[in-house]
């Protein structure tokens, strides 16, 4: 089973992200907003990178040296609507997909589907 790990400032968004990748079979676990030491065995990290009080930019560099061999997927309120797949901007910073909030079901699980598979 796939694990993921969500680093969501929001506490109903990471409820909601939750619900929706469990349901799809994943093993989920959101982890505390800053915390950049999540599990080392997660198989996709989702960070929320605009976060009050913190750069998005520097979010994203302590995770990814945190876990430098874990794809990540970034989402946000700051991306432009109807923003979905890669950004060269976030491919540097190790970004594998990109999803600008608000995002449907359907298209976190594109991104989870695109990046590490189904969760079987």
């Amino acid at each position: 089973m796939s694990r993921i790990v969500i680093i969501e400032e929001d506490k109903l968004m990471r409820e909601l992200l939750v619900e929706w990748l469990s349901a799809e079979g994943y093993s989920v676990r959101a982890a505390a907003p800053g915390d950049a030491h999540a599990p080392d065995d997660a198989d996709l990290l989702i960070v929320d990178v605009y976060m009050p009080r913190r750069e998005g930019a520097s979010t994203l560099r302590a995770v990814k040296a945190a876990h430098p061999q874990t794809p990540l997927i970034a989402i946000s309120g700051q991306f432009r609507s109807g923003l979905f797949g890669s950004c060269t901007a976030a491919a540097a910073l190790g970004v594998r997909q990109v999803i600008a909030k608000p995002f449907s079901r359907r298209d976190l699980l594109a991104a989870v589907h695109g990046v590490i598979g189904s969760a079987h």
